[in-house]
């Protein structure tokens, strides 16, 4: 892993990444008055077919070192990352906003997919695995999500920068 402070100007040392993870690990909900401003946001920016970006709001969530989050194929994130897998989700916490640039697969593994499925029930969401095996379904979700199936995606961090919002502060960029 490569660390580069942006911090440096101000004479702040590197943010360690296992306090970034280590805080990641720990329950992150979206609910209200639950965290940041009024609650813990997350937003995925995918690439249009004409290059402009286009962001939206997800339920994301940590999980064994990577985040995860669902969507819909007809979704126009859904449509983005089937052509163009190429991402970059971003999160504020009480310790430090996060920025991770990767690229997000589809699961298609019914273990992981089920996995997924009880993780997110767990944090409140009441989906379930749906007849084929592969996709989420519920009684309801983020109405960005598209309708049902919803299929899991992971994303693989190329790169993350996370700007510290308590003292002593920092800007810390990884490469991995």
């Amino acid at each position: 892993m490569e660390v580069k402070n942006l911090g440096e100007l101000y004479d702040l040392p590197p943010m360690d990444w296992a306090a970034v993870e280590a805080r990641l690990e720990q329950d992150i909900t979206m609910a209200p008055d639950s965290g940041g401003p009024n609650r813990h946001s997350c937003w995925l920016a995918t690439i249009n077919p004409d290059g402009s970006p286009h962001v939206n709001g997800i339920g994301a969530q940590w999980h064994d070192g990577a985040w995860w989050f669902e969507t819909g194929e007809s979704s126009r994130k859904g449509r983005n990352l089937a052509r163009d897998p190429r991402c970059t989700m971003s999160i504020g916490v009480r310790e430090f906003d996060l920025v991770v640039e990767g690229t997000a697969a589809k699961i298609t593994d019914p273990a992981t997919v089920a996995e997924m499925a009880q993780v997110w029930a767990d944090g409140g969401w009441p989906c379930r695995v749906d007849d084929s095996g592969i996709a989420l379904t519920a009684d309801f979700s983020a109405p960005s999500a598209g309708p049902p199936p919803w299929h899991v995606y992971r994303i693989t961090t190329r790169r993350a920068t996370a700007l510290g919002t308590v003292m002593p502060g920092g800007a810390t960029q990884w490469t991995f």
